[in-house]
């Protein structure tokens, strides 16, 4: 019996078959020769570029083979030229999740440059298994207590200062394991996941049994009460937002809820004594710095704020009459 040609299946072969009718020979270094009579590339012609049988490769744009492994996928993706988006779209129409990105921080200059544009806010990017890629000066001055602050579930789990960074640690905790389980249902065959929850169930109690509980939250929004060294007690909200050109990855965006939360974002800018080569300034002082400290900086050492005048900067932001008169 003759098996039945689904929706599916013509939408796999209906892809490629345009995908190849766009290109020409002469797009992939081929020679063409004698009258062409389709739009495009022959199908032999992409046969031999993917390296596969002609005879496989026309079943599959008739919709008579239906499950492609990965890696003829991706053979195709190369040879008919596919970008990125595409190249996913071609795995999503065959049923096959795309492979995993390479692990690596680069993130796009576009994106930092909107990251530095939350001038007053904390604003990162992360990656499926949380770990921060990048990161404007407000949020490397806000993780400051954390050494290193580069993953936010290690920094949970096994970082001795989130405890008091976060006065409600039973609930981050277990918004945190939840997130991570959603994360693995979304990429199951991400190494790095694997590997960050091998280590925290090895190194941490806590993770163990709450990843054991299989509970699941989605990162969207929420509100954030946050405890900093320096800027005293903060209640933020956030919102996260898919990084569309880069799939699994998320901007998260801090605000402050109050005045005083604000303020106390800004002043954070204006402490420097341990960059972070994630901030996304490369020059002159961090965007979230109040205009009148702009010019002290790490990038100007003369003028340096270090964690020795910081409550003189708290003073003179909120009484600037009175510290004139001192």
């Amino acid at each position: 019996m003759t098996p039945t040609t689904t929706t599916a299946d013509r939408a796999l072969g209906e892809f490629l078959h345009a995908r190849r009718a766009a290109l020409r020979p002469q797009d992939v270094g081929m020679a063409s020769h004698g009258v062409r009579r389709v739009a495009g590339l022959r199908r032999e012609e992409v046969a031999v570029l993917a390296d596969v049988n002609v005879d496989y490769y026309a079943r599959l744009e008739q919709g008579r083979e239906r499950h492609p492994s990965a890696q003829v996928l991706d053979a195709l993706a190369h040879a008919l030229r596919l970008r990125p988006d595409a190249h996913a779209h071609l795995h999503r129409l065959a049923g096959s999740p795309p492979a995993d990105r390479p692990a690596h921080g680069q993130v796009d200059p576009a994106l930092r440059r909107l990251l530095d544009g939350f001038s007053d806010c904390p604003a990162f990017v992360v990656g499926p298994a949380l770990d921060i890629l990048a990161a404007n000066a407000c949020a490397v001055a806000l993780h400051s207590p954390f050494s290193p602050a580069d993953n936010l579930a290690r920094m949970v789990f096994l970082d001795p200062a989130a405890r008091r960074f976060y006065p409600d640690w039973t609930s981050t905790s277990r918004a945190t394991a939840g997130h991570l389980r959603a994360a693995t249902g979304i990429a199951p065959d991400n190494a790095r996941l694997r590997d960050l929850v091998r280590t925290l169930t090895a190194r941490s109690p806590d993770f163990a049994r709450l990843w054991a509980t299989h509970d699941v939250l989605a990162k969207t929004q929420d509100a954030k009460h946050l405890h900093h060294p320096l800027a005293g007690p903060l209640t933020l909200t956030y919102q996260s937002f898919d990084v569309r050109a880069a799939p699994g990855r998320q901007l998260i965006v801090y605000q402050p809820t109050d005045p005083d939360a604000a303020r106390a974002l800004a002043l954070l800018g204006a402490d420097r004594s341990a960059p972070d080569r994630r901030a996304t300034t490369a020059a002159g002082p961090p965007a979230c710095c109040p205009a009148s400290y702009r010019s002290a900086s790490v990038e100007h050492p003369k003028c340096a704020v270090s964690l020795l005048i910081w409550p003189t900067l708290m003073l003179f932001h909120r009484y600037p009459a009175a510290v004139g008169r001192r």
